[in-house]
């Protein structure tokens, strides 16, 4: 089955209430319980699949992490481990009819119930991480290479991420017995939640390592370059697989997201695979035609004809002079702003007068649409 969106999964909306999460989930774990459906493979799948949704919609950091990054977002969080502890907290509130929660749960998987660890002995992957970089507008253009230096969690050498000192070992817990979890009873209901001897791991080490403290990771600076491709936009994000923090127990690193923030340039805009930019001329050049030259982003200067007669605002296009893109490039657009002189001299002002005899002048002029400046 298809891994559907987690709003979709719940038949909730977005901006949807805790209150009304929780009443969605309760009415599809009631329709797909596996009591009221025996030996049905769909409905197994959709319980645990609305399971996995609500674990992570009734979760405040997991949700904002998940409606930033979709499933990225919450991979090592327990959304995507199908680690269903978490979402056992609160939920004699949700089934306040059903006697033993846990125990339909550890039918569904490999009968471990809640127990954090999950399958082997807690092996999972690490947390992604996340660096945000800010790049010059002409690199996110043509691409480049930029070294980041960032901290993670690696596993420790010295236990092979195992959190145990040499010649040491895990024990089972002898408060759980190595379920990861310790059962209470209230009233007819029986309730489990997570042991804190071993913190739902089900086992105790003996001797933590001496370098590490038992934790199996060790923090550490890393040095990475990141290929920046050509043509990357604005808030994009680059993936880089096993570069985020190291998984519990020697389990397999998370990954890094490199998400990009684009400085303005102080001359050029995009849209797309096109460049703009603005020139400035004379009345004369408008008047007459010229050619100009202009200078490109990648530090070409290139010579540009401007007709003789063009309005101020026309827009000029200079063919493959844009961003590139699968071994072609956009066009660059130059904006043709006719410059009026603020102070003239006494011979430019003859002859601007002469001019104005000749031509004559509209003393009445009539409105033309804006479309007509080609804004």
């Amino acid at each position: 089955m298809a891994k559907r969106d987690y709003y979709e999964v719940l038949g909730v909306q977005k901006n949807a209430s805790k209150d009304d999460i929780k009443k969605a989930y309760r009415k599809l774990a009631i329709q797909y319980h596996p009591d009221k459906n025996p030996g049905n493979k769909e409905a197994e799948e959709r319980f645990k699949e609305a399971t996995e949704a609500y674990e992570v919609l009734a979760d405040d950091q997991k949700k904002a992490a998940y409606d930033q990054f979709g499933f990225a977002g919450v991979e090592g969080m327990g959304g995507s481990q199908k680690d269903y502890s978490q979402v056992f907290r609160g939920f004699e509130d949700i089934f306040g009819d059903f006697s033993n929660i846990s125990d339909i749960f550890g039918s569904f998987f490999g009968g471990r119930g809640f127990r954090g660890g999950g399958g082997q002995e807690g092996v999972r992957q690490g947390a992604n991480l996340r660096y945000d970089i800010e790049i010059p507008f002409k690199d996110a253009v043509f691409g480049t290479k930029v070294e980041i230096q960032y901290s993670k969690n690696e596993s420790c050498p010295a236990c092979k991420g195992s959190g145990a000192d040499n010649g040491s070992g895990r024990k089972t817990c002898p408060t759980c017995q190595g379920s990861g979890q310790v059962r209470h009873s209230q009233g007819f209901f029986s309730v489990a939640s997570t042991c804190h001897a071993c913190g739902g791991e089900g086992y105790i080490i003996e001797r933590p390592c001496r370098e590490c403290g038992g934790s199996g990771t060790q923090k550490k600076r890393q040095k990475i370059m990141v290929t920046i491709p050509a043509g990357v936009e604005n808030g994009k994000r680059i993936v880089i697989p096993r570069q985020g923090d190291a998984g519990p127990n020697g389990g397999p690193a998370g990954d890094l997201y490199v998400f990009i923030r684009i400085k303005p340039h102080e001359y050029f805009e995009r849209q797309g695979l096109d460049l703009y930019c603005a020139a400035p001329i004379s009345v004369s050049q408008a008047a007459l035609g010229a050619d100009i030259h202009v200078p490109t982003l990648d530090g070409k200067t290139i010579k540009v004809k401007v007709p003789a007669g063009i309005q101020s605002g026309r827009m000029l296009r200079i063919r493959d002079e844009g961003v590139p893109s699968g071994g072609g490039r956009g066009n660059l657009y130059i904006k043709l702003i006719v410059r009026i002189p603020e102070k003239l001299s006494r011979r430019g002002r003859e002859l601007l007068e002469e001019l104005a005899k000749v031509e004559g002048q509209n003393d009445s002029p009539k409105p033309i649409p804006l479309s007509a400046l080609g804004e």
